[in-house]
């Protein structure tokens, strides 16, 4: 009998078997320490590949000198700016940025924001302010 691929096959189908094995047929044993092996040479690829980049920078940096602000620039976090609205229902807050949510669509916003208090004054010269505008 001649196969699709041009060989013929013997009788027997388990000497065929054995010779075009994969990996589907081998046990699970052998399959895990096939893993682990590659596992290995997977990390040692790695770590060379790592090494090897690094010394790159390294070298980069040193001759054109880059500094570490400009190889690392400072990029603020970003912070969620503050609740400026509750529902006085639900205690839900929005910031009154985007779409305004349901609670507060097509209402006086007036009604529903929230009362900040003043900062304390930080500083000798803005204490000073602070108080002088209390006097007048």
């Amino acid at each position: 009998m001649t196969l699709k691929t041009g060989m013929s096959r013997p009788n027997s189908p388990i000497i065929w078997l054995q010779k075009f094995r994969t990996p589907m047929t081998q046990s699970l044993k052998e399959l895990l320490a096939a893993k682990a092996a590659l596992d290995m040479e997977i990390a040692k690829a790695r770590t060379s590949a790592a090494d090897a980049a690094l010394s790159k920078v390294q070298k980069l940096v040193t001759d054109f000198g880059f500094t570490q602000q400009q190889v690392f620039p400072y990029i603020p976090e970003k912070t969620s700016a503050p609740a400026k609205y509750r529902d006085p229902a639900t205690g839900a807050t929005w910031t009154g940025r985007g779409k305004p949510p349901n609670w507060i669509k097509d209402q006086d916003r007036d009604d529903f924001l929230i009362e900040s208090k003043p900062e304390a004054a930080q500083g000798p010269f803005l204490a000073e302010m602070a108080a002088a505008a209390a006097r007048n």
